[in-house]
């Protein structure tokens, strides 16, 4: 959908208990709240955290300054994944077709939440991250892999093989990723995605695939930054 000058399009996705709202033309860019309300709040207030990240990739963003400049284009039912935390389904809008401009700029929009995660990993080394109410949370380089191993599975949802390297470092393994989901999002692009993978589950639009696996990088960006002590 085209960008809108004097509204941000998103979508909800809602669930029973949790509810998503992302940004259509921004993907990555999603918050979940206890209602739509709430969750709508929370991507405005998320909005100037979201805009540092593009500031330092040199993308244009105008952040919304608040709810009423949200403009709800897409509404879809959550699922099981969507209860646990995180957004997963499927718009209607995935279907549109995504030409070589558009490839670019998502291709520019990864990159830019790959550089924030990089960005994260360099402010947290060396630094205690801090633990949950229980004594819980992952450390550093535990995170960075979690991202990455996730990575690795939303490739299949696009028909794409890929293995993670053994024996690397930590600053290795984010290269290969990276170019993992690099080559596989064109590859979806120009060649398409089959309906269904090999032992017929359905598999992701390219879209899908962007949104989810930005709005995982993003998620992990700002755990991290947050548990800085």
């Amino acid at each position: 959908m085209a960008r809108s000058s004097s509204a941000t399009d998103v979508f909800l996705e809602v669930g029973t208990k949790h509810v998503f709202a992302g940004a259509i033309d921004w993907p990555g860019w999603s918050r979940g709240g206890k209602d739509q309300a709430s969750a709508l709040q929370a991507l405005v207030e998320s909005a100037p955290r979201y805009a540092k990240l593009l500031k330092a990739a040199k993308i244009s963003f105008t952040a919304p300054k608040d709810a009423a400049e949200l403009k709800v284009v897409d509404q879809v039912e959550g699922n099981s994944t969507t209860e646990f935390g995180a957004p997963n389904v499927e718009l209607p809008s995935d279907a549109q077709p995504i030409d070589e401009a558009t490839l670019e700029r998502f291709q520019a929009l990864l990159n830019a939440y790959w550089q924030g995660l990089e960005a994260a990993i360099t402010a947290a080394t060396d630094k205690e991250l801090r633990k949950g109410p229980r004594g819980g949370g992952r450390e550093l380089d535990k995170i960075v892999m979690h991202v990455i191993d996730a990575n690795y599975g939303y490739l299949r949802q696009i028909a794409w093989k890929a293995k993670p390297p053994k024996d690397v470092s930590l600053d290795e393994a984010i290269a290969h990723n990276r170019q993992a989901i690099h080559d596989a999002l064109t590859t979806a692009v120009r060649d398409g995605v089959p309906e269904h993978g090999p032992r017929g589950g359905k598999l992701w639009k390219p879209r899908t695939f962007v949104r989810r696996a930005a709005w995982h990088i993003i998620d992990h960006i700002w755990e991290i930054e947050d548990r800085i002590v």
